[in-house]
């Protein structure tokens, strides 16, 4: 197991021009005491992306977006689960072992788009469209998970859409998502109102027109920051930029950027590219990750934004959550057995990740 100071090395090597070297030498205490805890509980830790580079570079058994963190909580022969997401990827990992301990180092982890719908919402659109095939992000709560057909993430949204063989779907609960999926699949969008007393209006819209892909207001607080203009004035300033967007951004900055795509298609980008300059167009401390891993590229600091909710998860609130056991994730057995079903066909469908 390696000590505080092989991790403080560890750290002043790969974020030495990212983090002051005081906070390394007190981040590297910490990891040592999370690698320590982590052996005692049985346990194994899940990293987003979007993690903080300390944490993210030291003391996660696994890093990645959130269908390849689905896959590895599927996986896992440890006892305790450790998210270092939010509520949603907690969740689903508890849905994918309802007999282990799945912890969220924060007690609430939200998500704008796990907000913007209910499972009642889910229930009113598939009484509005019968027979229509619904898809959900997986950045959604279980409950709304139980009321769908299959989950998708944004590494394989495209893929799942056409799995279904089905002119028609709905497709929860981003709207931007579902727009970019909907450019790339052929399809034309559609955004009813739904009203909480049980109907749908259409807003003037054709549902009856051929490939239609129905969607929902939800937007992520971050990625519904950036736009067109953003990716003007950078390109303006710097010609040679490769400018990456994560598909929560609206259609109009997708079509703008180099490249769109998961979390992992734009490091596989980056790590991949010959460009020296790049501009990432999503939560910004997976940029800081990206630096610390390919020093020899430089990492453009504009139009960053912090996810509110992943900031919550630090080093020391995953050494509270596996030294006091906190906060465990529990879901309702009716409801994870159907939603299992939804993340199971997500995940048999697989990734799309080039």
């Amino acid at each position: 197991m390696k000590t505080a100071q092989d991790i403080y090395r560890d750290l002043q090597s790969s974020l030495g021009d990212v983090l002051p070297d005081a906070e390394l030498f007190i981040k590297a205490e910490v990891a040592a005491e999370v690698l320590r805890l982590k052996v005692e509980r049985d346990a194994v830790i899940l990293g987003h992306n979007y993690m903080e580079p300390a944490l993210f570079h030291t003391v996660p058994d696994f890093q990645g977006d959130s269908l390849e963190l689905s896959r590895r909580a599927a996986e896992t022969d440890k006892s305790v689960i450790v998210f270092c997401g939010v509520r949603f990827m907690a969740e689903t990992a508890k849905i994918l072992n309802p007999t282990k301990t799945v912890l969220l180092p924060t007690e609430k982890g939200g998500c704008s788009l796990a907000e913007s719908i209910t499972a009642a919402d889910v229930r009113v659109l598939r009484e509005a469209y019968p027979g229509v095939p619904i898809v959900t992000y997986i950045n959604t709560y279980a409950d709304v998970k139980a009321e769908c057909d299959i989950c998708c993430t944004s590494s394989n949204a495209a893929a799942v859409v056409e799995s279904l063989k089905s002119d028609t779907v709905i497709f929860l609960p981003d709207e931007f998502l579902a727009r970019n999926v909907a450019r790339e699949t052929g399809r034309h969008v559609i955004v009813p109102s739904v009203l909480r007393k049980g109907a749908v209006a259409a807003n003037g819209d054709d549902t009856t027109v051929e490939h239609t892909m129905i969607a929902w207001q939800g937007r992520c607080e971050v990625h519904e920051l950036f736009t067109p203009e953003d990716v003007d004035v950078v390109r303006k300033q710097y010609p040679d930029v490769m400018i990456l967007a994560h598909p929560e951004c609206s259609p109009e900055v997708t079509a703008k950027a180099d490249f769109s795509g998961s979390t992992t298609a734009m490091i596989r980008a980056v790590e991949r590219s010959k460009a020296k300059r790049f501009l990432l167009l999503t939560e910004c401390s997976m940029g800081d990750n990206i630096v610390a891993a390919n020093p020899g590229k430089e990492l453009l600091r504009l139009c960053s934004h912090r996810c509110p909710h992943m900031h919550e998860i630090t080093l020391e609130q995953t050494r509270d959550s596996l030294q006091f056991m906190r906060w465990e994730i529990d879901v309702p057995e009716h409801i994870r057995v159907r939603a299992l079903r939804a993340v199971e066909r997500m995940l048999a469908v697989g990734p799309k990740i080039d």
